[in-house]
């Protein structure tokens, strides 16, 4: 239980500290790329694919129209529409290269995902040669899940019709905020009639599982705009919600300093903004099954939560867990459970590495055992909001005596080797994993690498 001299103002002001979002461990800024090759990572996906055969494949697709000023993604923005077959012939190459590991061996794709960017930027007809050209070289597992990001202001009913029939059953539409002046500061627009059109077409092809992403914490937001965002959103009642924190990083993302700090609400005001938003969404019977996501209780998601093979990667909270994530096109990264690798940033670097013949991997992490072991123990918080302790591991102590604050702050209780969240460390879930997150501690260095917890 929370002490009763420790009330939320002061636990938003101590925890609110620059904090990763934990979608991999070790965390991108202390991977070891020194100890990192082409061939290490080659090596490893042999591996891990030998054991498994399945692999979840992140295609991304960088090219938007204009910029959203909020993003942290990694886009290139361009009204031409000429970058998309050269890109996706890259992509293809690239999957080949990939491929070519497994000794004549034909992959099981669990999982495709087009993420961005906007893929939806793409015509329909060069989608459906992205998506054969993967399948070409692949089967595709019987209990596999194919996705894709939307944005409702160009995505048509052509795009749905195409993607559904090429095995997509999900898509994720970029809401963010309904409200126009929150809008017009991050320079994204869609109407609700726009997001309306969308779902009833998508619903009526036969689409599973919408997801809305939404964001709280962006500049001009209020109590009453976020209010009327979640109403609008329950009213058009998704599948599931991605209720994320705006992550504050202008030094990383220029887009960032349209606006300034005076227009973004800040610590207790900012998580007013999620508790409020959070409270109408369960009240709407969502059901909470992770940091920032809720799904109905017919979905997918929350179904794997509760039987707890909910995974965390790169794209957030997956209802399945492929050990091999491969990543193709500008800056993927993939997951072969003992590396991560990811990709160059730009694009005429991405052609030319492609064209060469030369995977595009630029940087990596090797995990050793340590690495391992925190990997699981952050995942089973993030996704179980429970750590059972390896027993005798060497570092419990060390762990036990790092959670002792928080446990004090009534985030965390312990029982034996048994660390769990408690209902009002739910809220606080990056600042706990902290406390597992060796090389963090190590380093005592997180102010410009990460967005603030709250």
């Amino acid at each position: 239980m929370m002490t009763s001299q420790v009330t939320m103002e002061e636990l938003v002001q101590k925890y609110n500290v620059a904090a990763p979002r934990y979608t991999s461990y070790p965390t991108v800024p202390f991977w070891d790329n020194e100890a990192f090759s082409r061939t290490a990572w080659t090596d490893q996906v042999y591996q891990t694919f030998e054991r498994s055969k399945e692999i979840s494949l992140y295609i991304h697709l960088p090219f938007c129209e204009s910029l959203c000023t909020y993003c942290g993604c990694n886009t290139r923005i361009t009204k031409n529409h000429r970058v998309e077959e050269p890109y996706i012939a890259s992509l293809l190459k690239e999957w080949e290269m990939y491929v070519a590991l497994f000794n004549g061996e034909r992959p099981l794709l669990a999982e495709i995902h087009l993420g961005g960017g906007t893929p939806t930027f793409f015509h329909p007809d060069n989608l459906r040669m992205l998506i054969e050209g993967i399948l070409a070289h692949a089967d595709v597992a019987p209990h596999s899940s194919f996705s894709f990001e939307a944005h409702p202001a160009n995505t048509t009913v052509t795009h749905l019709q195409t993607l559904f029939d090429l095995g997509f059953r999900r898509l994720s539409l970029g809401i963010q905020d309904f409200d126009p002046l929150v809008q017009f500061v991050i320079n994204r627009h869609q109407s609700l009639e726009e997001v309306e059109e969308v779902m009833q077409n998508a619903r009526k092809i036969g689409f599973e599982s919408i997801n809305f992403d939404l964001i709280y914490g962006l500049p001009k937001q209020t109590l009453a705009t976020v209010a009327d965002t979640i109403q609008k959103s329950m009213r058009l009642g998704p599948d599931r919600i991605s209720f994320y924190s705006y992550a504050h990083v202008p030094w990383i993302k220029p887009g960032q300093r349209h606006y300034t700090e005076a227009d973004l609400p800040s610590g207790a005001a900012k998580l007013a903004l999620y508790n409020l938003g959070k409270k109408m969404i369960l009240a709407h019977g969502y059901e909470d099954v992770g940091m920032d996501h809720f799904a109905k209780r017919e979905d997918e998601l929350f179904m794997a939560f509760q039987q707890e093979r909910l995974h965390r990667n790169f794209m957030g909270y997956a209802d399945r867990f492929s050990p091999l994530l491969i990543g193709i096109g500008v800056s993927s990264i993939s997951d072969a459970w003992g590396a991560f690798a990811q990709n160059v940033k730009t694009v005429e670097e991405y052609h030319q590495l492609i064209e060469a013949g030369i995977l595009p991997v630029v940087k990596g992490h090797l995990l050793n055992e340590e690495d391992l072991l925190i990997r699981r123990y952050i995942l089973d918080m993030m996704c179980k909001g429970k750590v059972q302790l390896q027993t005798g591991a060497p570092l419990n102590e060390q762990i036990i005596d790092e959670l002792s604050e928080l446990v004090a702050d009534g985030l965390v209780s312990i029982t034996g080797d048994l660390i769990q969240c408690t209902a009002i460390g739910r809220s606080f879930l990056r600042n706990i994993c902290m406390a597992f997150d060796q090389r963090l501690l190590r380093s005592k260095t997180q102010n410009q690498l990460f967005s603030q917890a709250i």
